[in-house]
């Protein structure tokens, strides 16, 4: 990884799966003075490219490399006895929008000093019947163990929601995403 210099981005290349590479960006440490009011991109953000890679196997099986190099299994071989089987893609996205928010919450809480025990998220969707099957609702509901105060949890379900759930805050501008807690 190679180090920031005063005035420059610094740029870190990974190999991850065959072609495929994860590139980090930091933002300059110097004013980026050509930013005008009105301008859609903040001076100096961060961005981030994250890049996956699926390698088909066979049938409908596939193996995937996340940004950090975790292998995945997706799909399934149903001519394999006995059969393979993998995540669904569909399932992925919810759970991504799931562990997003998750992680959020749960960081949330625990920087606020909340006596968190646990926390499990169920989160549903709903399809259309016809191809290209997209969904059209997501919901998350959160089962929380703990003596928490119900403010606190859901100030902070509401922050992941609207400020920091990078995979929430994408869909819901193509989905209904809602969301409802209990405290066990």
């Amino acid at each position: 990884m190679q180090k920031a210099q005063p005035g420059k981005a610094w740029y870190d290349e990974r190999e991850i799966f065959g072609n495929c590479k994860t590139i980090v960006a930091e933002p300059s440490r110097k004013p980026d003075n050509s930013f005008r009011e009105g301008d859609n991109k903040e001076p100096d953000m961060a961005t981030v490219a994250c890049s996956v890679s699926i390698k088909w196997v066979t049938s409908h099986l596939m193996t995937a490399i996340d940004s950090r190099g975790t292998p995945l299994v997706i799909g399934t071989w149903p001519e394999k006895q006995p059969q393979w089987t993998g995540l669904k893609a569909s399932d992925l996205l919810l759970l991504a929008a799931a562990s997003c928010a998750t992680w959020d919450v749960t960081n949330i809480l625990n920087k606020q000093r909340a006596a968190l025990e646990s926390l499990e998220v169920c989160c549903t969707g709903e399809q259309e019947s016809d191809p290209p099957y997209k969904f059209t609702h997501i919901h998350l509901h959160y089962m929380f163990k703990g003596a928490l105060k119900p403010e606190k949890v859901a100030r902070a379900i509401q922050l992941s929601e609207d400020k920091y759930c990078s995979v929430t805050n994408t869909l819901k501008q193509a989905v209904t995403i809602t969301s409802d807690f209990e405290i066990l």
